[in-house]
């Protein structure tokens, strides 16, 4: 096995994790056009959930030390609330 092929899993856990980002895309559609606080808030927790798993499967930051994991999960909780604060302001 390649350090490639572990850092990447498996064809076929990359085929699961990206049918599941392809079901959340999907959710999201449909979330979306119910609006309210509520869907704007469970829109947003599977923005977070869809970024975690691009960063830490598709990214291979799994296998990155915990500043770099840190980092970028920090940032996408930042992104996140900054936007559900602007919501929250403009509702």
């Amino acid at each position: 096995m390649s350090s490639t092929e572990h850092a990447h899993g498996t064809p076929l856990r990359t085929l699961c994790l990206w049918s599941a980002l392809v079901g959340a895309t999907l959710a999201t559609l449909f979330l979306g056009e119910r609006g309210g606080s509520l869907m704007a808030v469970a829109l947003l927790l599977i923005a977070i959930l869809k970024g975690s798993v691009v960063a830490l499967e598709f990214m291979a930051l799994r296998h990155a030390g915990m500043l770099w994991c840190g980092l970028v999960i920090g940032w996408l909780l930042l992104v996140c609330s900054l936007i559900a604060f602007a919501y929250w302001k403009g509702a």
